[in-house]
């Protein structure tokens, strides 16, 4: 199998054409020219991670991403950007299968509860032959003790009357009838039982109180089949992370062929899907037209009234002349944490967080909130941990302390955020952002994720910016990482990652797939991974870290 083209989405090559411009990834198919990117000031970035620069956009002029993130620094700020959500109680069963363990499972009784046959067969006490004075069944109490050389029959599962030794199973024991009634010998050539073979003793697997799994778990069919076992009704796991998507283009079709300008919105039916494989709660899918005042009031709607933890949207990320997704954040307030990622496919992906939301600030446009009424959805309100009161600052700015003074200059989103008034231009009301419990945790905000509108593109900034993030929230620890050798060659973008669609083959090699363009899906569908290709690209046999596609039917949370 031949490696993707040069030139493909990044691949060693300088891009030329009507397709330079889709490089990464553009929103929702439309091609969007090279835009020059600002310099960002010295220093800018989460920490030694990169990240947005401090300035507010200007709503009058083009959108720039203004300061490239590194592929695994993107990831590194999603995993670290939210807080565990809360704990909630929930039936076992289809509720609780995919969230994670909020504490650590405990037996509440001994499992097993008592001595029981770990055979269909006889009970026994003492040396043969046995007298047969009746039979236990499962779920029935065992009665009398049991004399010495006599037995009962028992089925499987059954407790076992005291004094029983050993238990005999059907195929090794024969009946006989005499005159004082049934008798149970051995039959040949087997041996005599053993004392305790065939019995399942009391408190064999665990003893209660003894700690069967650690928080964090995620739930399975397995997990939920223990708990039960060990007498548990409900379990306390980790809320899912409630999230909104909002599929946007005017040129997108719900059905029917494409054609006359118009394509077959694929993100639509894909994306819900995937995210509810990654423990998330889908609550809304929403498709837009390429409007910003529709996408500022579908953004506001889902945090404020919606109750989303996570908004995500498709398209709109890049600089062309319908692309309204950081006009949209500018004007509702957010933060940028990530503008903009070294990856192809995949570039022009974003991730923000909100100044309110679901944990406690209330947001103007929630009528429920303004009387202090428990959020939609049922959610008790919850505090910030710190006060929030620039309404665009970048992650290395302390909250409140304004934009950048080298760069600062009038513009959206600046405000006091005192006194219960919303910052000027905001959207959310920032009255209430208290100063917090010192814990050091990340504040508890709603975040924002917006991918590209090219297909693969969109997959790329899931795999990178959703997928750790919704982990952070659901409360599932980061899986050990897996690599695998290449078969072939893979061609490498000059400074940026590549992420490539590879299925394995019988010695567990990685072998790269063709059509992997930002805007195809062909790949991807026959895909077992995507592989991680550094700047420059990897030769054959080189080792390269493999991300799990987290297809649905996958494990929760087990996306490298």
């Amino acid at each position: 199998m031949e490696e993707a083209a040069p030139g493909d989405d990044g691949v060693a090559g300088p891009p030329s054409g009507p397709a330079a411009g889709c490089a990464g990834g553009c929103g929702n198919g439309r091609a969007a020219a090279e835009e020059p990117r600002r310099r960002p000031r010295p220093g800018a970035g989460d920490e030694e991670h990169g990240g947005a620069a401090s300035r507010p956009y200007d709503l009058g002029r083009p959108v720039f991403h203004r300061a490239d993130t590194g592929w695994s620094g993107a990831r590194h700020i999603a995993l670290t950007a939210a807080r565990r959500l809360d704990a909630v109680r929930v039936p076992l069963g289809a509720e609780a299968l995919g969230a994670a363990l909020a504490q650590g499972l405990a037996a509440l009784t001994d499992l097993p509860p008592f001595d029981s046959s770990a055979m269909d067969g006889w009970a026994l006490a003492g040396p043969g032959p046995w007298r047969l004075t009746g039979q236990v069944l499962a779920g029935q109490e065992p009665g009398a003790r049991l004399a010495d050389r006599h037995a009962v029959r028992v089925a499987t599962g059954a407790e076992l009357p005291a004094g029983a030794t050993a238990v005999l199973r059907n195929e090794h024991g024969a009946v006989e009838l005499r005159p004082d009634g049934e008798w149970l010998r051995v039959a040949a050539p087997h041996p005599a039982p053993r004392p305790g073979q065939e019995v399942r003793r009391r408190g064999q697997e665990c003893r209660a109180g003894e700690a069967l799994l650690p928080a964090g778990v995620t739930v399975t069919p397995a997990v939920l089949g223990l708990a039960a076992a060990s007498g548990y009704d409900d379990l306390a796991v980790v809320a899912r992370p409630r999230v909104e998507l909002l599929v946007l283009g005017d040129e997108l079709l719900a059905e029917g062929q494409p054609g006359g300008g118009r394509v077959r919105d694929a993100l639509g039916p894909m994306l819900p899907p995937w995210l509810r494989a990654l423990g998330a709660d889908v609550v809304a899918v929403r498709t837009l037209p390429d409007d910003a005042e529709a996408l500022r009031a579908a953004i506001s709607d889902a945090v404020a009234t919606g109750g989303a933890d996570l908004v995500v949207t498709t398209g709109g990320t890049a600089s062309g002349p319908r692309d309204h997704v950081h006009g949209a954040l500018a004007r509702l307030g957010a933060r940028l944490r990530v503008d903009g990622v070294t990856v192809r496919p995949g570039h022009p992906m974003l991730l923000a967080e909100f100044p309110c939301g679901p944990y406690g600030t209330p947001c103007p446009e929630d009528p429920e909130h303004s009387g202090g009424v428990e959020p939609t959805g049922g959610r008790p309100p919850r505090q910030h941990t710190d006060a929030y009161t620039d309404a665009y600052t970048h992650p290395d700015t302390e909250p409140g302390a304004g934009p950048d003074p080298d760069t600062a200059g009038p513009g959206p989103g600046t405000g006091t955020g005192t006194g219960g008034e919303s910052a000027s231009g905001t959207g959310f009301d920032l009255a209430g952002a208290g100063s917090g419990s010192g814990s050091g945790l990340p504040p508890r905000r709603s975040h924002f994720v917006g991918l590209p509108g090219n297909p693969l593109a969109a997959v790329a900034g899931v795999l990178t910016l959703v997928a750790p993030l919704l982990r952070t929230l659901g409360g599932h620890p980061a899986p050990a990482s897996y690599s695998a050798p290449l078969t072939e060659d893979i061609g490498g973008h000059p400074t940026d990652t590549r992420l490539v669609p590879v299925v394995f083959d019988a010695r567990a090699a990685a072998r790269p797939l063709r059509h992997t363009g930002s805007a195809m899906l062909r790949g991807l569908a026959a895909a077992d991974g995507m592989a991680v290709v550094p700047p420059g690209g990897a030769k054959a046999g080189e080792e390269v870290g493999v991300l799990d596609i987290g297809m649905p039917g996958a494990a929760v949370g087990n996306t490298w």
